[in-house]
């Protein structure tokens, strides 16, 4: 299953203090099981790390896996964020094609 190898991926890559890895795919159009991910991932791995930089990581993390599905919200933080912040934000609702309720 897709979403435990980037689960994998990700606790090999950042030794996660919080991983989530939710599969959304029920709340967008299409057929695929498996094509919208949202990733919550805290760690202090992070700690030093511009937003972007966080990103570039993740995705080096799960390269290989990127083709594989077609949306991956990431929501990145170091464990002082995470203390402040102590929840992800809501994804949004899926505004393509023919919406799922």
């Amino acid at each position: 299953m897709l979403q435990q190898q980037i689960e994998k991926r990700l606790h090999e890559a950042f030794t996660p203090e919080h991983l989530e890895v939710i599969n959304e795919s029920h709340q967008h159009s299409g057929p695929a099981t498996e094509s919208h991910f949202k990733v919550v991932l805290v760690s202090s791995a992070f700690n030093d790390m511009k937003l972007i930089q966080r990103h570039r990581a993740v995705n080096e993390a799960l390269q290989d896996l990127l083709g594989q599905f077609h949306a991956l919200a990431l929501h990145t933080y170091t464990p002082e964020e995470w203390a402040k912040k102590g929840a992800a934000p809501a994804s949004p609702r899926c505004q393509g094609g023919a919406k799922r309720a």
